[in-house]
């Protein structure tokens, strides 16, 4: 018997053809279940040609349906189609494949901890006076592990399939059409308003440097720095990051010149500030989710890193590192921070630090500088994957393979000119409403708590698992236990932030 082998996301075979626009290509079964178990476990890296050609180009363990799926398509799937999918999606995985992406292990790196250390390592110290010691540290480790285990989940579904190309194409295989909207909504609402806030913080600081001028002016003037930047690939803002990183440790010592050149409170690591073990209330520790959530937003991204690495196949491992060293200068700031100021620690570390006499000035003034810079370098990767979604709505994506059954290559030179100039207008678009924004609301941190504790929960923690669970058609413990605290911490902090506000 012949049958076909459907090569969509299911990756399940079908008695008949399906009404598909994807290519289908007859494979002999026979001699496929005839195979022993043990020709199936044999390494499949010296093989002239695979076993089953069903799905190319994925290099990832597939998220389409679940092994207990026992009836598709009018045949019952037996155990041995089972394993041989299990042990072809795992072979798979050892073959490095690429996207047509351009950065490497090292610079996706870079980019991924520069996304991670943003505005929210600031608020760290002010979480930690929160929730306390022993909560702060037990919730920056847990929500370092669950937001890095999410983060893979995110990779590992937009690699299986490699006609998603965003947050929001996920949403969609995994909730149907129906969800796109409401996910594209919470998506692009989150990277929109961390951009009007990196514009905030940049213009802010440079208003203390400099304060003969206003933040208004420093806020049109960044649109000089700010559009140059969003033209550029991912590769080449990967050197960015690394001065962002450079930027954020060079925060960190200055943190720690003051505390130790200081030699009695306020803000002295030798006389530390009065502490707590514990949190003092519910409502506080509800803040400290949100703040210490805020730390980790940054999963939007994702999809886009992990597309434009030269080995995706690299990309946990990677992001791995990246949330470790990430936690740990969280960890890092807040200790100090709330070591220095105890109870009385602002939102911003850096706002005790200019207000507190005592210091060297020059030292400050440079942490200043610093957090001019890292806004900026952290501006065109957060925006870059907002700038995807768009560009396909404008139908201006030129890594589509097909736009309405015409190849990119095949279009005609007016209509090739004007997607460029509509790609121009809309690259210039973002950072300019990013910037008018910011002017007309100036006053953004309360907007930014609210936003942090609800769409941050939902986009990083609840939204990827719920994906996990919907595409694999079951829900382990763990999935189950991780999403129902989620959803608890979600909705804590935010009426936290709602009480407060």
């Amino acid at each position: 018997m012949t049958e076909f082998w459907d090569r969509d996301e299911t990756l399940r075979p079908v008695s008949q053809p399906a009404r598909t626009f994807i290519h289908r290509q007859p494979v002999d079964t026979q001699e496929i279940t005839a195979a022993s178990g043990s020709q199936f476990a044999q390494s499949t890296s010296d093989e002239a040609a695979p076993l089953l050609e069903a799905f190319p180009k994925s290099n990832q363990v597939n998220y389409g349906g679940s092994d207990s799926d026992a009836y598709v398509g009018g045949e019952s799937r037996g155990p041995t189609d089972r394993s041989l999918l299990r042990r072809k999606s795992s072979a798979t995985l050892r073959k490095p494949h690429n996207y047509g992406g351009q950065s490497t292990y090292g610079q996706t790196l870079f980019n991924s901890i520069a996304i991670l250390l943003g505005v929210g390592m600031l608020s760290e110290p002010l979480a930690f006076a929160y929730a306390g010691w022993i909560g702060g540290t037990a919730l920056l480790v847990f929500m370092g592990f669950l937001t890095c285990y999410t983060a893979k989940i995110l990779a590992g579904i937009i690699l299986e399939d490699p006609r998603l190309r965003s947050y929001a194409d996920i949403g969609r295989k995994a909730f149907g059409p129906k969800s796109t909207a409401l996910t594209t909504i919470m998506f692009c609402l989150e990277l929109f308003v961390i951009s009007v806030a990196l514009v905030t913080l940049a213009a802010d600081s440079m208003h203390e440097v400099m304060p003969a001028y206003s933040s208004d002016t420093f806020k049109i003037a960044s649109m000089v720095v700010l559009v140059p930047l969003v033209f550029l690939p991912l590769s080449m803002l990967s050197y960015a990051s690394i001065f962002g990183i450079c930027s954020t440790l060079l925060v960190v010592l200055v943190i720690f010149i003051d505390g130790f050149s200081k030699p009695d409170a306020p803000g002295s690591i030798w006389s530390p500030a009065e502490t707590s073990w514990g949190t003092g209330s519910t409502t506080e520790l509800g803040i400290a989710f949100g703040l210490l959530m805020a730390g980790y937003a940054g999963h939007a991204v994702i999809p886009s890193l992990a597309l434009d690495m030269v080995d995706p196949s690299q990309f946990d491992n990677m992001i791995n590192w990246a949330f470790v060293v990430t936690t740990f200068l969280y960890g890092v700031i807040g200790y100090a921070g709330y070591l220095m100021f105890g109870q009385n620690v602002s939102d911003e570390i850096s706002k005790d630090l200019m207000s507190t006499p005592g210091y060297n000035s020059w030292i400050n003034e440079l942490a200043l500088w610093t957090l001019v810079s890292t806004p900026l370098t952290k501006f065109p990767l957060l925006t870059q994957p907002l700038n995807v979604i768009l560009e396909s709505m404008l139908g201006i994506d030129d890594l589509t393979p097909f736009q309405d059954g015409i190849k990119p290559q095949q279009l005609s030179t007016a209509r090739r000119l004007l997607n460029r100039v509509i790609f121009i207008v809309e690259r210039i678009s973002v950072p300019a409403l990013s910037i008018l924004v910011s002017i007309l609301v100036p006053e953004f941190s309360s907007v930014v708590a609210f936003v942090g504790s609800f769409s941050t929960f939902l986009i990083c923690v609840i939204g990827p698992i719920s994906a996990k669970i919907a595409l694999e058609g079951r829900c382990s413990l763990v999935d189950a236990s991780l999403l129902t605290i989620a959803i608890v911490m979600a909705t804590w902090g935010t009426l936290a932030a709602f009480l407060t506000a």
